[in-house]
């Protein structure tokens, strides 16, 4: 029986547990709920493997580079395409949510205990960046510092020389044991899915949606259009790949993202998706991954921000000029940056967007009850821009060619 279950291609058996989950969650939710101490245990078990593997797959790609400038300019071409992405992201949810009547026709009532989140100023998140106990920083799981102190750590370890050279062989085979950890721990996502997908639909209900129902359908339009037009446009004219085959690959890790909401914790997935199956060299995949779900935010920065200010100017009968819209654009990209790291990202940039255009603070609270649901589709638009990314800039990368890349590309 075992035989039979792993002879069925991954994505099919990730994707029939979507299905399933969500079948569930619709006709029995009573017992959908239930089942959410499946998708617990997989999150948890995700959340065990993130900060070692981040640790320890920066590490050894900084190791792996090669040429003094090879991870400055690695890391640029990675920031910039981000910045790029953010930018489409924010157009296009600007232009779904202004064709879109998006303020719902039915009376909302306002989340009871909403509290506006406190936008950190500029000091307050570079010295956020910096940890202060890295052991506790890879202890807590504080992503933005653990990728920090392992840049530095890799740096030092390459300008040292031979003296480092065994610590580096260390954490070189430490990412090596991560890896395995990460294929096995991977063998668990159908039953997380299943049960993650069966307690949103069953806790949530349909009927609890319907007032949000434009709302929600704009955002997840929006997030459709950008994964398709531009990460697919990206990977086929950037990347040289067929986006069916990209798309097709990468199922498993939107399916992790979507029914997880982190981005961090899908991490193990993706990195399997773009290093076995789109031949991406493991060293890049460790350097990317961890560096987009930090600060590439197309989903939560770009369409989220953009088609809930419209909502909320539309829900309060307040006009937006063209100069709003720029705004909008603008900050949302800079926001996506400059709140890495920053616990609650999306309804912290939101708070940016909606404070910078002068619309109220209050009007998130009626979106913020199907928070989740939306989150969903901006965490797998986020991980699919990471693997995009990957993708696209992976064979620029000094690194040793991948025989696997090149079989993907003629596939085309």
């Amino acid at each position: 029986m075992l035989q039979a279950w792993f002879a069925i291609p991954f994505w099919k058996r990730v994707l029939g547990a979507f299905i399933l989950g969500a079948g569930i969650g619709v006709l029995l939710p009573e017992v959908a709920v239930q089942l959410k101490p499946l998708g617990d245990l997989f999150i948890q078990a995700l959340k065990m493997l993130v900060a070692p593997l981040i640790f320890c797959a920066i590490v050894n790609a900084i190791l792996q580079l090669q040429g003094e400038q090879g991870l400055g300019t690695i890391g640029a071409k990675t920031v910039g395409l981000f910045l790029l992405t953010a930018v489409l992201a924010s157009l296009i949810g600007l232009g779904v949510g202004s064709l879109l009547d998006v303020a719902p026709t039915r009376d909302l009532t306002a989340v009871a205990d909403y509290t506006p989140k406190q936008v950190p100023g500029p000091v307050d998140v570079f010295l956020n960046m910096i940890p202060a106990n890295p052991f506790a920083a890879l202890s807590e799981g504080k992503i933005l510092q653990i990728v920090v102190f392992a840049v530095l750590v890799g740096i030092a370890i390459r300008k040292v020389g031979e003296a480092a050279q065994p610590l580096g062989n260390v954490l070189q085979a430490g990412a090596q044991v991560m890896y395995r950890i990460t294929k096995m721990v991977l063998e668990l996502t159908p039953f997380g899915v299943l049960g993650l997908m069966a307690w949103v639909v069953g806790h949530y209900g349909l009927a609890s949606l319907a007032p949000l129902a434009a709302f929600i359908g704009a955002i997840y339009l929006a997030c459709l259009l950008h994964i398709v037009f531009v990460y697919g446009s990206l990977v086929r004219f950037a990347g040289g790949m067929s986006p069916l085959f990209f798309f097709k690959s990468v199922l498993s890790a939107q399916l992790v993202a979507f029914t997880t909401c982190s981005s961090f914790g899908t991490i193990p997935a993706a990195h399997q998706a773009i290093t076995e199956r789109l031949g991406v060299k493991k060293s890049y995949a460790g350097f990317v991954l961890p560096l987009g779900a930090t600060i590439n935010m197309d989903g939560c920065g770009g369409i989220y921000p953009a088609i809930a200010a419209i909502f909320i100017a539309q829900l309060y009968g307040i006009p937006l000029e063209w100069m709003d819209y720029l705004l909008i654009t603008a900050t949302a990209t800079l926001a996506s940056v400059g709140t890495a790291g920053v616990p609650g990202t999306a309804m912290v940039m939101l708070t940016v967007t909606l404070n910078v255009v002068g619309l109220p603070l209050e009007g998130i609270a009626f979106i913020a009850a199907i928070d989740r649901v939306i989150d969903m589709a901006r965490t797998a638009t986020n991980v699919t821009g990471d693997m995009a990314v990957a993708v696209v800039l992976g064979r620029d990368a000094e690194l040793e060619p991948s025989s696997t890349a090149e079989v993907a590309r003629e596939s085309t």
